[in-house]
């Protein structure tokens, strides 16, 4: 097991569930937010859980990609407004995308200085 890879797949399973949960505790004042966090949510949080599980899982750069939607969201879906919704897809999917293009990188110089 990389453990390396290991991290990011923690911090991304969490940003996952923070975002599955806010519809229900803290930003479920938002209508037009609880969809777009379930859905982003649910994504990070399955796609970490299999890879942590040892199922192979999504890549580094898949995460990054569900991190980038999550912190898209609250313009694309218009719940940038609200400030708990927003900031909870903006700080769950930036910490997701951060340690996912880390973890990608990682890989990749370690794959590229192996060849």
């Amino acid at each position: 097991m990389d453990l390396s890879k290991s991290w990011a797949d923690v911090v991304a399973f969490l940003a996952g569930v923070v975002a599955v949960l806010a519809p229900f505790f803290w930003a479920d004042g938002s209508r037009a937010a609880g969809q777009p966090l379930l859905l982003l949510g649910g994504l990070l949080l399955v796609s970490a859980l299999w890879t942590l599980l040892g199922a192979g899982g999504a890549s580094s750069w898949v995460t990054a990609a569900f991190g980038a939607l999550l912190v898209l969201s609250p313009w694309a879906f218009g719940f940038d407004g609200d400030g708990s919704a927003a900031w909870t897809a903006w700080i769950a999917g930036g910490a997701t995308v951060i340690v996912g293009l880390w973890t990608a990188l990682q890989t990749r110089g370690r794959v590229l200085t192996n060849a």
